[in-house]
C-alpha cells in the first residue's frame, strides 16, 4: 500500500512533467507514447515487481487476437480471454497467497487493462465491421475506425497515468489527447440548442488537480482517523448482535459502510488528478466559461452521500466501470441484462464469495427500487412538502439498503457474510421478493417519462450542472470532422 501511494504520488509529479516539457505543441505523438508506456512499466515493476509482466502478457496476447482473428470475432475472443486470464490470477492470488488481505496487488491493474482491451475490441468490432445504421448514438461515437499500432495499444493500457488506479477512459479520447488534436467545444442548453462555441485554448488544469489533492487529503485523514474506529465486522459482533436494538444496529450499519468508502474516495480522486495534471480529462465548459476536467472522473462524492435511489447511487459510485458495464454487456444482452450486468460485475471484481452475494443482492435491490419509484413515486411530487418527506424517506432507505447489500464484499467470506445477514432475518431480501410481487416492474410509457422529468429536492442544482457538462464534449476520431464528431457525442450522452 506504501508502494501503491508513493507511485501515485511520483506519477503526479510525472504528469506534472509530461505536461510541461512533452507537450503535444513540442513532441510527437511517437515520443509521448514511448515514454507514457515506459513510465507506466517502470511504476508497475517498481509496486509489483515481477508480476508486472503480466500486463505486458495479458496486452500482448489480445492484440495478437485482435490481428489474427479478425473484426468479425475479435471482440468475443478478447473478451474471454481477457476476462479468464484476470479470473485465473485472481484466483491464484487469492487462494494460493493472501485470502482476505487488503493490501494493493496486481490484480488490481489487471482490472483496469482487462476494461480497456475489452472496450478497444468492442469498439473496433462496431467501427470496422458493423453497419453504421445498426449502431446505438454512443457505439457510433465511440466507435474505432482504424487498428491501432501495437505501441498505440500498449500506451493507451499501460501508460503511467492510468496503470496503477485508472480510471478507465475511451480509447478515442486518448489517442486525441497524446496526440494533441484541437477541437472545438461547444455550451448547449438542455434542449440541445447550440449557444456559444469555444475553440481550445490548452486550459490550464491547476485548479481542479489542488481541488481533487485537497479531496484527497481529506479522505485519507478520514480514513486514517475515523475508519479504524468503525469496522465493518463489528456488525457480527455477538455481543453487538444480542444487546443493541434494531435502530443502533442499522444505524451502525450505515455509519461503518460509510466510514469504508473514503479510501476509494482517496485512490479514485488521486488517479483523477494525476490525468487532469497530465492534461487529460477536460471535458468542456460550464455555463459561466469556466473549465470542467471530469472527463474520466470516477465518482462525485456529494450524489454518493445524498443518493435517494439505489441507481443514483451506483450511477455516481465507480462511474467509468458502470459505463464500461453498460457498453459491453448491458446495452449488448439479448436477455435479463439487468442479471447479465451484475453477474459480469461481480465475475470483473474477483472470486471472493462475498463479491457474487453483493451482486446478487444488488440485483434484487435494484428491481425492487425501480418497481417502487415507478409505481409510488409519482404520488408524492405534487406537493413540495410532500417531495421533501419522500425524498428523506427515500434517502434513508437508499443509505441503509446499500450498506445491507455491500457487507459480503467487505467481508468477503460466506461464513461472516450469512451470520450478518441471518441475523437480519434476510429482512431486505424478502422486502425485495415481496415489492417485485406486488408491483409490477414496468409502467406505461408516458408515465416513465413524466417520473423521470422529475428531480430529488436537494440533487436538482447538481443534476442541472450535470446536464451542463454533458453538453460540452472532444473530438476523438480521425475520420470525420469535428462538428460531426461534436453532435455525435452530444446525442450519444443525452441518450
Amino acid at each position: 500500500q506504501v508502494n501503491f501511494v508513493v507511485c501515485q504520488l511520483f506519477a503526479l509529479l510525472a504528469a506534472i512533467w509530461f505536461r510541461t516539457y512533452l507537450h503535444s505543441s513540442k513532441t510527437s505523438p511517437f515520443i509521448r507514447h514511448v515514454v507514457a508506456t515506459l513510465l507506466g512499466l517502470y511504476l508497475a515493476l517498481f509496486c509489483f515487481g515481477w508480476y508486472a509482466l503480466h500486463f505486458v502478457i495479458q496486452s500482448g496476447i489480445s492484440y495478437y487476437i485482435m490481428i489474427i482473428i479478425g473484426v468479425e470475432n475479435m471482440h468475443k475472443y478478447c473478451f474471454v480471454f481477457a476476462l479468464g486470464y484476470l479470473t485465473v490470477c485472481q484466483i491464484t492470488r487469492v487462494y494460493i497467497f493472501d485470502y482476505g488481505q487488503y493490501s494493493a496487488d496486481f490484480s488490481g491493474p489487471m482490472m483496469i487493462i482487462t476494461q480497456k482491451i475489452t472496450s478497444l475490441a468492442f469498439e473496433i468490432h462496431d467501427g470496422m465491421f458493423r453497419k453504421n445504421e445498426d449502431l446505438t448514438p454512443s457505439q457510433r461515437c465511440l466507435a474505432v475506425r482504424r487498428m491501432p499500432s501495437l505501441l498505440e495499444y500498449l500506451s493507451y493500457n499501460c501508460n503511467f497515468m492510468g496503470i496503477l488506479a485508472g480510471p478507465l477512459c475511451s480509447y478515442k479520447d486518448y489517442i486525441t489527447f497524446i496526440e494533441g488534436r484541437s477541437y472545438q467545444l461547444q455550451q448547449s442548453e438542455a434542449n440541445g440548442k447550440e449557444e456559444t462555441k469555444y475553440e481550445q485554448t490548452d486550459p490550464s488544469p491547476n485548479i481542479a488537480v489542488a481541488q481533487k489533492l485537497l479531496i484527497c487529503g481529506l479522505s485519507l485523514l478520514f480514513h486514517m482517523t475515523i475508519t479504524k474506529t468503525l469496522p465493518v465486522d463489528y456488525n457480527i459482533d455477538d455481543n453487538f448482535r444480542a444487546t443493541a436494538s434494531w435502530p443502533v444496529r442499522f444505524f451502525y450499519l450505515y455509519v461503518s459502510l460509510m466510514a469504508a468508502r473514503p479510501k476509494y474516495y482517496f485512490a479514485w480522486t488521486l488517479a483523477d488528478a494525476i490525468n487532469n495534471a497530465a492534461g487529460f480529462g477536460f471535458r468542456g465548459y460550464d455555463k459561466n466559461g469556466g473549465t470542467r476536467w471530469d472527463l474520466i472522473s470516477n465518482l462525485r462524492i456529494q450524489q454518493i452521500e445524498f443518493s435517494t435511489s439505489f441507481k443514483m447511487f451506483l450511477d455516481n459510485w465507480n462511474i467509468q466501470t458502470a459505463l464500461w458495464l453498460k457498453r459491453v454487456c448491458y446495452e449488448r444482452a439479448t436477455f435479463s441484462p439487468t442479471i447479465q450486468t451484475f453477474i459480469l460485475s461481480a465475475i470483473w471484481h474477483g472470486v471472493y464469495p462475498g463479491y457474487y452475494l453483493t451482486f446478487l443482492t444488488g440485483v434484487l435491490m435494484t428491481l425492487a427500487a425501480r418497481a417502487i419509484r415507478n409505481n409510488i413515486r409519482h404520488y408524492f411530487v405534487e406537493s413540495p412538502a410532500a417531495k421533501l418527506c419522500y425524498d428523506i424517506i427515500t434517502w434513508m432507505a437508499t443509505q441503509v439498503a446499500i450498506s445491507y447489500t455491500v457487507v459480503p464484499f467487505v467481508l468477503l467470506s460466506v461464513k461472516p457474510s450469512f451470520t450478518f445477514y441471518s441475523s437480519c432475518y434476510f429482512c431486505l431480501h424478502i422486502a425485495s421478493i415481496l415489492v417485485l410481487l406486488v408491483f409490477p416492474l414496468k409502467r406505461t410509457q408516458k408515465g416513465n417519462k413524466k417520473h423521470e422529468s422529475i428531480q430529488p429536492v436537494w440533487s436538482k442544482k447538481l443534476e442541472e450542472e450535470n446536464l451542463l457538462q454533458k453538453n460540452s464534449y472532444s473530438t476523438t476520431n480521425n475520420s470525420f470532422n469535428q462538428k460531426q464528431e461534436i453532435t455525435c457525442r452530444y446525442q450519444a450522452l443525452k441518450q
